[in-house]
Order: C-alpha cells, then sequence, then structure tokens
C-alpha cells in the first residue's frame, strides 16, 4: 500500500469494548474474505497477484487500496497495527473522534526507533533524548543521527525543571524522546506533565514516547499528552521470547506518512510470520501483564527485606520516589525488579552463576523469568563513570520476572542470595 492510501483505523465496534476484548477480537478480520477463518492467517508471501494491469497500476498511482508487496504491507502486519491502534488509542479517538489512529509495524524495535526518528527529523534539526534510554538508542543518536547533523540534547525527563531549562536552550527541537519506566533503574517521567512543558515553548514539539516497560495494558501515553508511541514487540507484546519487532503509533497523519516513506525506502518492515505471532501473544496481554506485576510485586518486597540487598528499585513499593507518579500514571508496576547487591560486582557474578529457574540471558518481557548481571554483561563496554551516573551500579541485578509460581522464584532468589 502506498502511503497516502494506507489504511490505519480502528474499528469503531471496538471502541467501547474492554482492554481484554480489544486484545483478543480487534482486527482480527480485516482484508479476510467473509472473515472466514477463527485466527487470522498468515500470509507468508514477498509479493501479491493484481487481477489485471488496469489494477496494477491503480495500486501504484494510489488510486486504490491493496497490497503490492510484503516490504510495504502485509495483510498478517494489518491486523497486528488494526489490533494496535485499539489498545493504544481507542480511548484518544473517543475523546476526538475526527483523529486517526495509525500504527505501523517494523522489523525490530530499533527499527521503529530509528524510523520514527528519521520521519520526523531532518538535517540541523535538534532531538531533547532522555538520559536513561535503550544502549541501542543513544547509540543510534549520538553516532548515526549526528552525522545528518542532527544535534542529540540529554535530559532528564523527570526532572521537571531541567526539562524546560533544556527546551527554553532548544526552543526549535523538533522532539522529544524518553523512555517511562527507564531501564534498569525504574525511574518514571510524568509524560503529561513534560507534554505541557515542552509544547508550551514550541506547540510544534513531537514528544515520543518508548512504551515497552509499560506495555498499553499499563500505560498509554497518547492519553497523557504524547505524540507517538513506539514498542519493541520482542518484549511483553509478543511475551514468548520468538519474536523480534517493533511497533509505532500516532495520531499524527503527517508521522506516519513520513514514517512509512522510511520502511518504504530502508525496509524495515516484520516479516508476515512474525507479525503473525505478536497476534498470537498479544491475546493473553492482559493475563500476562496481571501475573508479571503480582509476582514483580512480591519478589521486590522479598528483595527489600534481605541482608545482602543494599536497595531495590521497583515503582511498586511504597517507600519508591517513583511510587506515587506511577499509582497515578499507570494501572499497575510492571514485570521488572532491579536491585544492589551489597556485595558489588563480584556478588553479581556469583548470584548469576548459582540462581536456579531464573534464565541467564538478557532481553525482558518473556512469560518466563530473565536474570542479568548489567555490569559484566549488557552495560560491561560502558565507560564506569557514565554507568554509575545512569545509576548501574556494580552490584546492580535485573531481574525480568516471569509468570512461574512465585513461591518458587523467592525460593531461587534465597538459595542463590546464600552463595553471594
Amino acid at each position: 500500500m502506498e502511503d497516502s492510501k494506507r489504511e490505519n483505523y480502528i474499528e469503531e465496534f471496538y471502541l467501547d469494548c474492554g482492554f481484554a476484548t480489544r486484545s483478543l477480537h480487534a482486527g482480527e478480520h480485516v482484508d479476510q474474505p467473509n472473515g472466514s477463518a477463527h485466527t487470522a492467517p498468515i500470509y507468508q508471501t514477498s509479493t501479491f497477484v493484481f487481477k489485471d494491469s488496469k489494477e496494477g497500476a491503480q495500486l501504484f498511482a494510489g488510486e486504490k487500496s491493496g497490497y503490492i508487496y510484503t516490504r510495504l504491507g502485509n495483510p498478517t502486519a494489518k491486523v497486528l497495527e488494526a489490533k494496535i491502534n485499539a489498545l493504544e488509542g481507542a480511548d484518544v479517538k473517543k475523546q476526538n473522534p475526527n483523529l486517526r489512529v495509525s500504527t505501523l509495524a517494523f522489523s525490530s524495535g530499533m527499527s521503529a526507533i530509528a524510523s520514527t526518528l528519521l520521519g520526523i527529523l531532518s538535517h540541523s534539526d535538534t532531538l531533547l533524548l532522555g538520559n536513561m534510554v535503550y544502549g541501542a538508542t543513544e547509540h543510534l543518536a549520538f553516532n548515526v543521527l549526528n552525522k545528518f547533523a542532527i544535534k542529540c540534547v540529554e535530559v532528564d525527563t523527570c526532572n521537571l525543571a531541567e526539562v524546560e531549562q533544556k527546551m527554553r536552550d532548544n526552543p526549535t527541537a523538533k522532539a522529544i524522546f524518553f523512555e517511562t519506566p527507564t531501564n534498569p533503574s525504574l525511574k518514571v517521567s510524568d509524560i503529561q506533565k513534560v507534554s505541557d512543558i515542552v509544547k508550551k515553548i514550541n506547540p510544534k514539539i513531537k514528544v515520543i514516547v518508548d512504551n515497552t516497560f509499560a506495555t498499553p495494558y499499563l500505560q498509554r501515553p497518547l492519553e497523557l499528552g504524547a505524540d507517538v508511541v513506539v514498542h519493541s514487540t520482542t518484549k511483553y507484546i509478543c511475551g514468548h521470547g520468538t519474536v523480534v519487532g517493533g511497533l509505532m503509533t500516532t495520531f499524527h497523519d503527517d508521522v506516519k506518512d513520513a514514517v512509512y516513506t522510511i520502511i518504504k525506502d530502508i525496509g524495515g518492515s516484520p516479516s508476515p510470520f512474525d507479525t503473525w505471532l505478536v497476534n498470537l501473544g498479544l491475546k493473553t496481554l492482559p493475563i500476562r501483564m496481571e501475573k508479571h506485576c503480582d509476582n514483580a510485586l512480591k519478589i521486590a518486597k522479598f528483595l527489600n527485606k534481605h541482608p545482602k540487598v543494599e536497595k531495590v528499585y521497583f515503582p511498586g513499593l511504597a517507600n519508591d520516589p517513583f511510587h506515587d507518579l506511577a499509582k497515578k500514571q499507570m494501572k499497575n508496576f510492571g514485570g521488572i525488579v532491579s536491585f544492589e547487591l551489597k556485595g558489588g560486582y563480584e556478588s553479581g557474578k556469583k548470584l548469576m552463576d548459582s540462581i536456579e529457574i531464573f534464565t541467564l540471558a538478557v532481553s525482558l518481557g518473556s512469560v518466563d523469568s530473565l536474570i542479568q548481571h548489567p555490569a559484566s554483561m549488557t552495560h560491561a563496554c560502558v565507560p564506569k563513570e557514565k554507568r554509575f551516573k545512569a545509576g548501574i551500579n556494580d552490584g546492580l541485578v535485573r531481574v525480568s520476572v516471569g509468570i512461574e509460581d512465585v513461591s518458587d522464584l523467592i525460593k531461587a532468589l534465597e538459595k542463590g542470595l546464600l552463595q553471594v
């Protein structure tokens, strides 16, 4: 589908349905003849057949909606896009029926982020970037975008005074990009207040929120003033550790069209099979997230009292500095728990080598629990001073809490901490 004719919509019926109903049903019968398949099928094809030369010409000219080539659009991806429209944007659409909520699917979370930024930013533009973002996002900003003279200015979006000052210093900034909660320190930014501050100085700025940790089940940035939401579907949205993928959702047609042009020209489109797997994962997102959150809170409370744990980072704890904001902005507190061991670097390694049940692996959001030690693994190449400034100390451990029986997870942590 060409960008000007690419259909992005929310099926009106689902606007008044609950989240779980939308997760299961929205988008399922988009572009299916007679809605014949119970589960939306995989259109595992690279190209599509035209009825005749006239139809081919109409499709290429954008005069008719349809499919040409999977890099440009695929029915399986469209089911995913329609479903995410309904999950991220239904309430925005109800508040303003004239808005068109649009989602685009990508081959990875980084493809979604890179394509979004390349679609919004041009040569010599300025990007305000949260000072705690995914390492690849930071690398993209300072090692790729800078090749196009795009200036990146770091800002602590948890500090509203700093947000205002950085915005006043860069009043023509085209976009601000941040994660909330952050990885791995789980700091929470006030999306509504950040959006209000930057838009008061520059009404045209685009507020982009990476919503990967929260998912649309726990937090919907478009309802809080953001213009664009991005996700890595690799994590909770798929939920089973089987896919690398990404999403971008917006209610700005110009942003959707610009980003779709990047997909066409650079080629960050997902495979049909991957989008099919993500669609299956989304059907259980609500019940999975409830279990992730419930288990994470119990583990955080256990760790918070453990003598070998220096500090626990989890906004669900009443003593966490971001507890009240997270309670206001999110439906629940998420499934990631980070904690600092008193023994530092060596204690972190010992726990990794002795832990049971938890899988020693990077990434997060899978149904099974994952554990990693950033200082010796994901952030080993980051200079110590920079790592410490970001709150990633030598004894920091990050746990992606799964949906196992929580008593088994706590026993595994108890046993592993005996070796520390």
